[in-house]
């Protein structure tokens, strides 16, 4: 039986890793829930036991329901009748299996009907759902929704919503509207708080909002009459049980067909104010775009990796001029590459969701009791890199996500033009992860500051410092050359102190920390798991070479002809 946990044996390697001690014995509490909840694990080994055996059921419905309906998912699409949507068969099917065997809800507190689950396993649940249909990621993932209410909802909002969402319940986040795309200071929706009926009535219209039609949405809303920006927005709890918001049209997408893309209409919709006014897209909408954006990462990742098991098992197969095309070496150097880059993405993928673990973790922990002075500085420190690495770690996941899903057209020739494969729809599904939640662009806007302060530098450093095998030397001398030229590069456009021409290089400064970041990361790999080997060797050369290529185009540009770059 098909099992996408156990044919890809990189998930446990990175399940393994030893800040997942840590993670674990904040997340328990010392194992404080064992004696209410029979399934609560007794010590590190029952809990990574828990979830070996959760991730292998994921594996089990990825590959053998998921996967096979997706094909038929994207063709059949959702429906829109009388303001409500219809989810496609296949999607149907796929919700009741993860409704069955208890997968939505994983990393919420058991008190709620949770598993407790830190990020790590979670992220990976959503790796191998993107790589069987990214577009069904969409829906099951959406329940990252549930951490916000968790974080910021009361005591009696976490009880009536969190369990109704472990229970299988939908969520959707209700941000952007037809003026206010990237731009969520503009959002205009209407918040009106009654004193006669004790609530809050929404209205306006919504747009480009995935599953609209969810069962809890959280709704970014105008609550200060008068305002214009970020300061009079709240966020709202809306339950549609309550009525008050029709789906207008289902979007008709390139990709991710099988998730419902709505626009909504709000008419005097009945809502709640989910934590304090004003504080919506100051605090609340920053917090829930950043799990967002490492779901979406998640996803991309997820691509990657069907998009390399497509275009290999294609090279293997396939013949021309006597022999498989995989023998070729502008073939096998293209699947060898595809290979790394999936694998640099995973690296870079459960990094960031290790440092968010620890600092969401140690952030629930304080809101209990006050932290030590040792766990206030592990919280600053992982807050840090957790800011630092979630946008990097989404551009260039997503990045590759299309890249991988190029080649793998490529490598199908005609082929894979046609509808017949599986690479044709990759492609199309691709291309949303490296435009919604935050363009590549706008995550180069939010990483950029970590290039000029100093935290990927000192991170690579620290990358760095540690002991290697021997044989692995040489890999390592690359990396240091190119961390090297990444911080003389860095140097030669900071030293300018002209904003403009620091922002007009920051993608290039923003990619070369990321190769030397996803680097080092690989050579870790590779020191403790020798399947990484030629991941490790393919990136690192191919990194090598792209760092020289920043280096030398910032230290030949001279930024008085930056004017030639800029329309007239």
């Amino acid at each position: 039986m098909a099992n996408y946990f156990l044919d890809t044996n990189v998930y446990k390697h990175h399940l393994h890793h030893p800040l997942m001690k840590r993670i674990i014995e904040l997340k328990e509490h010392n194992y404080a829930d064992r004696d209410e909840y029979d399934y609560a694990p007794h010590d590190y080994e029952d809990a990574m036991d828990s979830y070996e055996k959760v991730l292998e059921i994921v594996g089990e419905i990825c590959a053998e329901i998921i996967a096979p309906n997706a094909e038929g998912v994207d063709h059949e699409g959702p429906s829109l009748s009388n303001g409500r949507v219809t989810y496609a068969s296949g999607t149907q099917a796929n919700m009741e299996a993860v409704r069955k065997a208890g997968l939505t809800g994983i990393a919420m507190p058991r008190r709620y009907g949770g598993l407790n689950f830190p990020i790590v396993p979670y992220i990976m649940a959503a790796d191998m759902v993107s790589r069987a249909d990214a577009g069904f990621e969409n829906l099951w993932g959406l329940q990252d929704c549930a951490e916000t209410l968790y974080e910021f909802g009361n005591e009696d909002q976490r009880r009536r919503y969190i369990p109704r969402v472990c229970a299988g319940e939908t969520m959707s986040m209700d941000l952007t509207e037809p003026d206010a795309g990237s731009d969520l200071q503009s959002v205009m929706l209407k918040a009106t708080y009654s004193e006669k009926d004790d609530c809050w009535f929404l209205n306006g219209v919504k747009r480009f909002i995935t599953n609209g039609d969810s069962d809890i949405h959280l709704v970014l809303a105008r609550s200060e009459e008068g305002t214009k920006d970020g300061r009079g927005l709240s966020m709202f709890i809306y339950d549609r049980r309550n009525g008050g918001v029709d789906v207008r049209r289902i979007e008709n997408k390139l990709g991710i067909k099988g998730s419902p893309t709505c626009e909504l209409v709000f008419r005097n919709a009945r809502a709640e104010l989910c934590g304090e006014r004003r504080l919506g897209l100051i605090k609340y909408v920053m917090a829930l775009m950043n799990a967002a954006r490492l779901g979406i990462s998640a996803q991309a990742v997820g691509i990657c990796e069907a998009a390399f098991h497509e275009g290999y098992a294609y090279a293997l197969t396939r013949k021309q001029f006597g022999k498989a095309i995989i023998e070729f070496p502008a073939v096998y150097e293209m699947v060898t590459l595809m290979r790394a880059k999936a694998d640099a993405a995973r690296s870079m993928l459960y990094e960031t969701a290790r440092f968010v673990d620890v600092y969401k973790t140690l952030d629930d922990i304080s809101k209990e009791r006050k932290l030590e002075p040792d766990e206030r500085a592990e919280m600053k420190k992982y807050s840090k890199l957790a800011d630092a690495f979630t946008p990097i770690g989404k551009a260039m996941t997503t990045e590759y996500a299309n890249q991988n899903a190029y080649d793998a057209i490529q490598i199908h020739g005609g082929s894979g033009f046609v509808k017949d494969y599986a690479c044709e729809r990759l492609y199309r599904d691709a291309r949303i992860t490296n435009i919604y939640e935050g363009t590549t662009q706008l995550q180069v806007v939010a990483a950029i500051r970590h290039v000029t302060t100093g935290t990927y530098l000192a991170q690579i450093r620290e990358y760095e410092s540690l002991t290697y095998k021997p044989e692995l030397d040489d890999l390592k001398k690359k990396l240091t050359g190119m961390t090297a030229k990444y911080e003389e590069s860095v140097m030669n456009v900071m030293e300018t102190k002209d904003g403009e021409y620091i922002d007009f290089q920051s993608r290039k400064l923003v990619e070369a920390a990321a190769h030397c970041i996803m680097g080092y990361l690989l050579l870790q790999d590779v020191d403790k798991n020798e399947q990484f080997r030629r991941s490790a060797e393919a990136y690192i050369n191919y990194a090598q070479a792209e760092v020289n290529r920043v280096y030398a185009y910032i230290k030949d540009f001279d930024s008085k002809d930056l004017g030639y770059y800029k329309i007239k």
